[in-house]
């Protein structure tokens, strides 16, 4: 049974969430305060996190930044306010796998962290014999079976779904895709709107995968339809 924490100090939320989780045979732990949040979430084991923003005692995006550094492959899904934008996005920077926006259905809800937790699993599961193999782009190395980024021989530390997306990309190469089309493939759902998640996880793998010499991105934008992945020959 995969567990589900959910982070949440509105009770009447937390209690619905819990309700509708529970009937769809999670396991769920909620906890409605930031200082109690972070102490359980880096000490226990558990498969997702629903993670509010604004929390009693310490702030959701400085538990999601601690998280992320211990744990870089459980999903964080926010919780976030319509009016908080500037919040989502630094989130997102943070390491966040995606957010939701209050008010939320929970058909929507559920459909999320189904996803997420299919993504995990997945990346968790055996791996095809040519995906064993390291793949070179350039100086860019790719071992999906590691689940492993080299840049000019260094280490490139990714969170999991930077590493899906990076992989998606890079085995499509010069495949042009929308950003619903990548919210479908590397999240596992098509929502409009929610195309930031794809924006913000674009721009941290850019950052982090930054070349030398002033030679191109590895992923660029092709305006007005989405984002490749291009060795620049």
């Amino acid at each position: 049974m995969e567990h589900i924490v959910v982070v949440e100090d509105d009770h009447s939320i937390a209690d619905m969430l819990c309700l509708h989780l529970r009937e769809q045979h999670y396991q769920v732990t909620h906890i409605d305060d930031g200082l109690k949040a972070r102490e359980f979430l880096l000490k226990q084991s558990y498969d997702l996190v629903l993670l509010d923003i604004m929390l009693p005692n310490y702030n959701g995006l400085d538990i999601c930044k601690e998280l992320r550094q211990v744990q870089p492959i459980i999903p964080i899904l926010l919780l976030t306010s319509m009016s908080g934008e500037a919040d989502r996005v630094i989130g997102l920077e943070l390491g966040a796998d995606d957010y939701l926006t209050k008010p939320f259905s929970l058909r929507e809800c559920i459909a999320r962290i189904k996803a997420l937790l299919r993504r995990s699993q997945y990346s968790q599961a055996p791996i095809k014999a040519e995906e064993q193999q390291e793949q070179l782009y350039k100086e860019l190395s790719i071992h999906i079976s590691h689940r492993q980024i080299k840049l000019a021989g260094k280490n490139v530390d990714l969170t999991a779904r930077e590493f899906d997306l990076l992989a998606h990309l890079a085995q499509h190469s010069e495949q042009v895709f929308s950003r619903n089309q990548l919210l479908d493939s590397v999240w596992g759902y098509s929502h409009e709107g929610y195309e930031h998640t794809v924006n913000t996880h674009i721009n941290r793998l850019r950052n982090k995968l930054k070349r030398s010499d002033n030679q191109p991105d590895f992923i660029q934008t092709v305006w007005g339809v989405g984002y490749k992945f291009s060795l620049g020959e």
